[in-house]
């Protein structure tokens, strides 16, 4: 079951990081393209669930944080 948990997850952070890379594109902003790329990057060196959500969490918000 956590198995399915880390992929479903995974194709969660994906999606949203392709949002973030499509909008920073458009923008031309370097801290969203940033947190896009770690979004897809991140959910393969991560195991488990619990530690998945909560870096994906950080990494959607460091965009609001910090400005570059």
């Amino acid at each position: 079951m956590e198995g399915t948990s880390l992929l479903l997850w995974g194709i969660l952070f994906g999606a949203i990081g392709m949002g973030f890379v499509s909008y920073a594109r458009k923008q031309k902003a370097v801290m969203p393209l940033l947190s896009g790329i770690a979004l897809f990057v991140f959910p393969y060196f991560v195991s488990n669930v619990y530690l998945l959500v909560l870096t994906g969490i950080a990494i959607m918000a460091l965009p609001y944080f910090v400005r570059i």
